[in-house]
């Protein structure tokens, strides 16, 4: 009896093993195999990444009919049917597609990790080096523009500093992030926007609202990340492009970059460098600049290494030397003349990033680092005045971090995130002549903790808590964020979410910025009663995208309402011994940001892409700001126009010819103007004209065959109407921030670009 028990559950077990079978096959695109792209069978737990080379195999499968699903960053998803039969292998080789639109790619910077863009609860917009490219942008301060709720401002007149405002916030609510760490400091936003040539990002994730408090201060308004470029293959890059301002002044770019890859594929480095040369560019001939003269060297390093399966290690580096020079008498040193501004600048800047897979393949964590540190010698004077000054800046950040994902909690999976971090922040900058002085040392410490829990397969609540320590800041801030996606089918997917933030009273890109002003300067300074500036940021909107055989259209509505608390605003305070104005940063009365942002997109068959973006907002303060002493003050934000956006529409954009009409609209905002000014009595507030800045682009490639290279050669013209200010000040004593509108005239531009594209 107990031998024939043995014998038939023998019998039964050796019956199921044979209802089993396995799927097996390799993964692979133009030719080449696709390393750790996710396989999957559908509605089932059955999956496995691919290996190195492409491979990869799916054991233990109940015979039945599946669906197998097969997805990598950067390419289209693939389905394909398979019958698993009992005691058998199937093979299924799979030939991905590259994703010519960016509507699903996976992005990190919403929710800390990986996300397709349609299923994040954080809408995710990207600006890739596609349309770097079709709109001619050579630095990331150009291309930025062609986001919808960005708007990138010139603040200055003879130094031409830039700053990024987003939903009418003002740049130091905007968090920069360098490869997905906050280095970028307050005196980097000065310059360094435009100081970063487009060949060096591969992408910039942009979040738009409250929803990446879990980064740190000022993060109120969103979240910029600027993600280098990383090897896939070992490819090279040459181009340039010469453009000409007005007929009147030469700038000048040279790039290059060199991608390696082992034939392992587990160890590949990106390499960029670039050039500018840049004239300066005098727009009324009244002998002083409108347009700085530049020369700006730049190169860097993005690699990784994968001594395992389930790790990656990630280092990047990159170095910018910039010297900048406006005003007049350029040929002489800056102090020789009538008035001039004269920035040079050292930066370095350096991370890494450990990534380790647990052997539960639901666990992981990383290890990161990084710091830049700038060295900046400057110079702001009228009439020989020693106006020079010395600024070191440097930052230093580390952290770590936890995920842990639950395929069954409480009938849905769940993504758990943890983490802390600490930075660190020191920044000097003196101006003897001025008695000007800001040294300050901040360091900042979170802790944070998410869930991203997929509740079902329609509905996903993303919620966080981060617990912030700032050393300017008594007693803990505690940042939550609340956001919620419901998919609609397969088209459409509402979004709702809720964060809290802060901003610490410290020195920002605003106050670092010495500006001409009255024949004399004007200084900013912090009062000492200021205390830290708190948020509560509501967002809602609306995605939609239909997919076809040949087109795909879609459109984007969001609404946002941003209430400020003991709002940061500038008021002017009388003048100092020599005569200089002088600003206060203090805590005016609450304030209140809200608009709308649409957005839309349309591609037919790569035979033409539109996609465009539309803001309305208002941006109002509950009690008047005297920002001038002598005229009545106003509850309006200063420098914020009501409504702004962009368009890029381009013919072609995948055939060796394309072309792209561009274009960027800024609608009329309040401008200052300050007394002592050529023509200005007194202080006085003007309201702008709506500027419509339109692009075209042509561009035609060839293949050499003989060395199987693409060369394309491109031509164009930038602000084709010449929408430019027309009323510029003139002279020594113009008041420098009086400036507004597209950052250039009509400009002509021609080049050229070598290698594989």
């Amino acid at each position: 009896m107990r031998n024939a028990l043995l014998l038939l559950l023998h019998l039964v077990s050796f019956t199921a093993a044979a209802q089993h079978g396995s799927v097996k096959g390799t993964v692979k695109a133009d030719g080449k195999a696709i390393p750790y792209a996710t396989v999957l069978l559908k509605g089932t737990t059955w999956g496995a990444p691919t290996d190195l080379e492409g491979k990869y195999t799916l054991e233990k499968i109940p015979a039945g009919k599946y669906e197998l699903m097969v997805t990598a960053i950067g390419y289209k998803r693939e389905l394909h049917p398979v019958q698993v039969y009992p005691d058998s292998a199937v093979m299924l080789p799979t030939t991905l597609t590259e994703a010519n639109a960016t509507l699903n790619e996976v992005v990190v910077t919403g929710t800390r990790t990986e996300r397709r863009r349609l299923e994040s609860p954080v809408a995710v917009n990207v600006l890739d080096s596609r349309t770097f490219n079709l709109t001619q942008s050579n630095t990331l301060s150009e291309g930025l523009c062609f986001q919808p709720g960005l708007r990138m401002e010139t603040d200055c007149q003879t130094c031409n500093y830039t700053q990024l405002r987003m939903n009418g916030l003002g740049g130091s609510y905007s968090q920069i992030l360098i490869n997905s760490r906050p280095v970028f400091s307050s005196l980097m936003s000065l310059y360094g926007l435009e100081q970063i040539p487009a060949n060096m990002v591969e992408r910039v994730e942009v979040v738009r609202g409250g929803g990446s408090i879990l980064y740190g201060s000022s993060a109120i308004a969103g979240t910029v990340n600027i993600i280098t470029k990383e090897p896939k293959e070992s490819t090279f890059t040459l181009s340039s492009n010469s453009s000409l301002t007005d007929g009147k002044a030469w700038d000048h770019f040279l790039n290059a970059n060199a991608n390696t890859v082992n034939e392992a594929g587990n160890a590949g480095a990106s390499f960029f460098a670039s050039h500018r040369d840049k004239e300066a560019y005098d727009a009324n001939r009244d002998g002083y600049s409108e347009l700085a003269q530049l020369k700006n060297n730049s190169f860097g390093v993005n690699a990784f290494f994968r001594p395992t399966d389930r790790d990656k290690l990630d280092v990047n580096g990159w170095s910018i030397y910039e010297e900048r020079k406006g005003g007049n008498r350029l040929d002489e040193p800056a102090d020789r003349a009538d008035q001039s501004e004269y920035r040079l600048h050292n930066i370095l800047v350096g991370g890494f990033n450990w990534d380790h897979r647990l052997g539960n393949g639901k666990s992981s964590f990383s290890v990161y680092g990084s710091g830049q540190n700038t060295k900046r010698t400057h110079y702001t004077g009228i009439d020989q005045a020693d106006g020079w000054g010395q600024t070191r800046n440097y930052t230093l950040q580390g952290g770590f971090q936890l995920n842990h994902t639950s395929h069954s909690f409480l009938g849905g999976s769940n993504t758990f995130t943890a983490g802390a971090e600490h930075q660190y922040d020191d920044t000097f900058d003196a101006i003897e002549a001025y008695n000007y002085l800001i040294d300050q040392e901040n360091s900042l410490t979170g802790l944070f903790l998410q869930s991203d829990w997929e509740f079902t397969p329609a509905l996903t609540i993303l919620s966080g808590v981060r617990a912030n320590r700032h050393s300017n800041v008594e007693g803990l801030v505690f940042t939550p964020r609340l956001n919620a996606l419901y998919k609609i089918g397969t088209t459409t997917q509402v979004r709702a979410s809720y964060a809290r933030g802060f901003k610490a009273p410290q020195a920002f890109e605003t106050d670092l910025h010495i500006a001409f002003a009255g024949g004399g300067i004007s200084l900013v300074q912090l009062d000492p009663e200021l205390r830290e500036e708190t948020s509560n940021a509501f967002n809602a909107s609306v995605d939609f995208n239909k997919p076809g055989e040949h087109m795909i259209y879609g459109f984007t509505l969001d609404a946002f309402h941003t209430r400020l608390q003991n709002a940061f605003v500038l008021e002017e305070i009388g003048t100092d011994a020599q005569g200089n104005q002088q600003l206060l940063r203090k805590n005016g009365s609450h304030s209140t940001v809200k608009g709308i942002t649409l957005e839309g997109r349309l591609n037919y068959d790569q035979r033409f892409q539109l996609e465009t973006g539309l803001t309305v907002q208002s941006s109002r303060y509950d009690a008047p700001v005297q920002w001038s002493s002598e005229i009545q003050g106003t509850r309006d934000y200063l420098r914020t126009p009501g409504s702004y956006g962009y368009y890029v529409l381009s013919f072609f954009p995948q055939g060796r010819f394309n072309a792209t009409f561009s274009g960027v609209l800024t609608g009329p905002m309040l401008v200052p103007h300050f007394a002592g000014a050529p023509g200005v009595v007194e202080d006085e507030l003007y309201s702008s004209p709506t500027f419509v800045e339109n692009n075209l682009k042509l561009a035609y490639r060839f293949t050499i065959k003989s060395i199987k290279q693409d060369l394309q050669l491109h031509a164009g013209v930038q602000n084709i109407l010449n929408a430019y200010q027309s009323d510029f000040d003139t002279g020594r004593y113009r008041d420098s921030n009086y400036v507004y509108g597209p950052a250039r005239p009509r400009t002509f531009f021609f080049g050229l670009k070598f290698g594989l594209m």
